[in-house]
């Protein structure tokens, strides 16, 4: 076991675990942080998708040991639980009204990813977008759905 401190959406932890021990599975287990899903377990789907020091990682690959220091967003991290108003992230209204979430599976990675798009390129091109996206696999919507979510959250200026 090893002590490994890390901030997690905004509030500092210290937890004790295996070094190896997965990411995805630190914050679901240990820190009952369930918006990352477990989807494919080799980094190929994107639905345990987190952001660390604001780049977009896929958790089920990351040992807990890698995040040392890290600054941790996860789904739940974009939006604090019990917000006064109690409204969605501008990223996640866009998915809602579009038709971007369907299962929810992908959901939580799509969002991150997005997020994560929209710091980079404020208004991305679909190519932009198409690669943006890549590496987040959705069975549901067909992605139209999802880009002109994206599009539609680059229109109400979400990253300035």
């Amino acid at each position: 076991m090893t002590t490994i401190q890390f901030t997690v959406n905004g509030t500092n932890k210290t937890i004790e675990a295996p070094p190896m021990k997965r990411l995805l599975d630190v914050l679901r287990e240990d820190l009952h942080l369930t918006g990352a899903k477990e989807g494919c377990g080799e980094g190929e789907c994107g639905a345990c998708a987190v952001l660390i020091n604001r780049d977009l990682v896929n958790s089920c690959l990351v040992p807990v040991l890698q995040a040392e220091g890290a600054e941790i967003t996860t789904i739940e991290g974009l939006v604090p639980p019990f917000a006064k108003d109690e409204k969605l992230h501008p990223i996640q209204q866009c998915f809602l009204e579009e038709g971007g979430a369907q299962c929810g599976i992908c959901t939580p990675g799509m969002i991150l990813a997005t997020h994560h798009l929209l710091d980079k390129y404020p208004q991305p091109t679909l190519l932009q977008i198409q690669e943006g996206l890549n590496g987040n696999l959705c069975r549901c919507t067909g992605y139209m759905r999802i880009f002109n979510a994206v599009q539609q959250a680059a229109l109400t200026g979400v990253a300035e």
